[in-house]
């Protein structure tokens, strides 16, 4: 995809709908596309500063009830060793910082290769699926 913030809600939602309708996220599940969009946010703003001649690249294996998305930029990475931690008193005001503990959060596997211009994320289902027919089948009782 092109390193342009607008061509990242096209983009998610597109694969979103790839992935709900191949099993492998169930309807009303978030966590995948709000750490989707925090990665590539990252790699289209910090990795490839916005340089509408570079691309961001994305992979994505589907299995069910699994999803595993890698995002690669064309950056030189970083460390990420040296990334301040955004809950620190003294970074709570900053307005930047906050993506990779969110995608850290969100995701259950979450890997920095290539120095760092490589996200490697991965969530599975899991119980998922089944809390959310629960939950319906309890709205649909009251």
């Amino acid at each position: 995809m092109p390193s342009e913030v607008t061509a990242i809600s096209p983009f998610v939602d597109k694969l979103m709908l790839l992935l709900r309708n191949g099993g492998c996220i169930p309807e009303g599940v978030s966590d995948v596309e709000i750490a989707l969009r925090e990665a590539l946010a990252n790699a289209i703003i910090h990795g490839n500063h916005e340089d509408r001649r570079k691309h961001v690249h994305v992979t994505c294996r589907c299995e069910h009830d699994e999803v595993s998305i890698a995002v690669k930029d064309e950056g030189k990475g970083f460390d990420i060793n040296n990334v301040p931690d955004p809950t620190a008193p003294e970074n709570i005001r900053s307005v930047h910082g906050r993506g990779i503990h969110v995608i850290r959060a969100l995701m259950d596997e979450v890997h920095f290769e290539e120095d760092g211009a490589v996200i490697r994320m991965r969530k599975s289902a899991g119980e998922a699926p089944k809390l959310l027919a629960k939950d319906a089948q309890k709205n649909s009782t009251k």
